[in-house]
């Protein structure tokens, strides 16, 4: 019998806390995005958070623990060797990544892949280097509108991301260079986890805005997740957010692309006010993407307050046969040096309105643990190759 006909799985992007053991050996030492946070700021209040134990995992200057808690709480190590959005959330549905995306942070992309890039788009790239998109766009945008040019850059992470204006360069033509461009980042020497299609508007400095019609082109996972279990046995998986690009849409049913983490966690309400069977799987990206990596802990912080006001919306409507699962993909550190992620441990936060009691539960060596526990949940046996083990016992 399934303990919840509902599963929703919220990850709340980058929201580390405290470093992993080999963190150092990913120049991140001592790390901790929500700790850090919380000393950056005066006042901070997530009232639905402690409630559900967060400050139970790591000293928050302005809120206590909870004495006692509304669920489960406890930390996941990531067992991968990474930091990034790809390896985090593939952990979580049930894949060890062991070899690292690969990145072009230091000295941007080859001289080769340039030429052939813009042999085969018909354009002259300007760019290629690691920047802020919102940085890049102050630089180059104009010129990329007087010229036609096209703008190429990266970041810490293992992407390829490329700039269209949607009124002069058109989405049509943003997405045929990004097509392009993901087939030639499948070669094994540049090979990148994720091309990103970065439309924004605007014709001047000061006025440039990126847009909600981002879209992702990833790499397609290695292996059968949870996800296709699930979907293999008949399940809902209805993705909230980029978790459609991050899988490619392999296992996904229904997909739902989000324009801030605020609409993300409104598309999750009213998902849960309506009816379905299995997974509600949502990445809210603002936190990372306008936060962690600008290194700002005040934005941060705001978005921490306003998630956790829809937060209490959310709980407030969950079924007595729904299970609620808040966690993070990797750190990002708005208070550590350069723009990188940050290798932390990342919290597991687990709530169903059913549950008899409530408290700390032991540290896990895997993200995989989420999947693994949705998918016994459903009595859909994971596929072969893949790791994590339920923690379906210790959550009702």
């Amino acid at each position: 019998m399934e303990a919840y006909k509902r599963i929703f799985v919220i990850v709340v992007d980058s929201l580390g806390v405290g470093a992993m053991e080999d963190s150092p050996a990913f120049g991140d030492v001592d790390v901790n995005t929500l700790g850090h946070i919380f000393q950056a700021v005066e006042t901070l209040r997530i009232p639905n958070l402690q409630t559900l134990g967060i400050a139970n995992l790591t000293p928050l200057k302005q809120v206590e623990p909870a004495e006692i808690s509304r669920g489960y709480y406890g930390v996941l190590r990531e067992k991968s060797w990474g930091k990034d959005t790809m390896t985090g959330h593939w952990e979580m549905m049930g894949l060890e990544v062991k070899q690292p995306f690969r990145t072009f942070t230091e000295n941007g992309f080859p001289p080769e892949l340039i030429a052939e890039l813009e042999q085969r788009t018909g354009r002259t790239i300007i760019g290629n280097k690691s920047a802020s998109g919102t940085e890049i766009l102050e630089e180059l945008a104009e010129e990329k509108i007087a010229t036609g040019h096209m703008i190429v850059y990266t970041s810490a992470d293992s992407v390829l991301q490329i700039c269209g204006n949607e009124e002069t360069f058109g989405l049509d033509e943003l997405y045929r260079c990004c097509e392009i461009a993901r087939e030639l980042t499948m070669r094994e020497e540049w090979k990148v986890g994720r091309v990103i299609a970065r439309p924004y508007v605007g014709k001047k400095k000061g006025e440039f805005k990126r847009t909600s019609n981002r879209h992702d082109y990833a790499l397609k996972p290695f292996g059968k997740t949870a996800l296709d279990a699930l979907k293999a046995n008949g399940l809902d998986v209805i993705s909230i957010g980029k978790i459609r690009d991050i899988f490619d849409g392999e296992g996904i049913t229904q997909a739902q692309k989000s324009t801030s983490s605020v609409h993300g966690m409104e598309q999750t309400i009213e998902t849960a006010k309506g009816d379905f069977h299995g997974l509600c799987f949502v990445n809210l990206v603002d936190f990372d993407a306008l936060w962690g990596h600008r290194r700002d802990p005040k934005g941060y912080a705001g978005e921490l307050e306003r998630f956790d006001e829809k937060l209490g919306e959310l709980l407030d409507i969950l079924r007595e046969d729904d299970l609620l699962i808040i966690t993070a993909d990797h750190g990002n550190d708005p208070t550590h040096t350069g723009t990188d992620h940050t290798r932390e441990k990342v919290p597991f936060l687990a709530y169903s309105p059913s549950m008899k009691g409530g408290g700390a539960i032991p540290e896990c060596d895997t993200f995989a643990v989420i999947g693994a526990t949705i998918a016994d949940n459903f009595g859909a046996n994971m596929p072969d190759g893949t790791m994590g083990y339920s923690l379906l016992c210790e959550l009702k």
